[in-house]
């Protein structure tokens, strides 16, 4: 390859492009970490709060896979939530040896709390963008979502 190959101006401007998304995810995520309120729940519990509400009930190593951790942290995550009263757990109609985690109302609204209040600093920094950079932001928004489904 030369320096004036066009594939290798064009894996270098991924490269960048990949350099550059990932820092404005990074500091979009600290920002939106830093708009919870102290003393809340972790971000491990709420994560697995948050997939039990969106995916449903789940088994304790299905949690674990989903959110990539050891089936070990995942049944302390789902211990303390258990006894938090956010989540319960019952037997697996399927299989009497596994047992199925289910978000209670208490972890819901915990849930829709926590989105809210982050939600109401985004919508409120989004008010300084023009519609064409708001309809951009969505656009990338599901965009972001299809990489990370890959």
């Amino acid at each position: 390859m030369t320096r004036d190959d066009p594939a290798a101006d064009d894996t270098a401007g991924i490269a960048q492009a990949a350099t550059e998304v990932r820092m404005g995810v990074m500091r979009l995520a600290r920002r939106l970490r830093a708009e919870r309120e102290p003393g809340e729940l972790t971000l491990g519990r709420l994560a697995v709060l948050g997939r039990l509400e969106r995916d449903g009930p789940a088994t304790a190593s299905a949690l674990a896979a989903a959110e990539r951790v050891t089936p070990q942290s995942m049944a302390r995550i789902v211990q303390r939530l258990i006894d938090a009263e956010l989540a319960e757990r019952d037997a697996d109609p399927a299989d009497r040896r596994a047992a199925i985690v289910r978000i209670t109302e208490a972890g819901r609204r915990q849930i829709m709390r926590d989105r809210s209040q982050r939600e109401a600093w985004l919508a409120q920094a989004m008010t300084g963008l023009t519609d064409v950079e708001r309809e951009l932001l969505v656009l990338s928004a599901k965009l972001l979502d299809r990489l990370a489904d890959s």
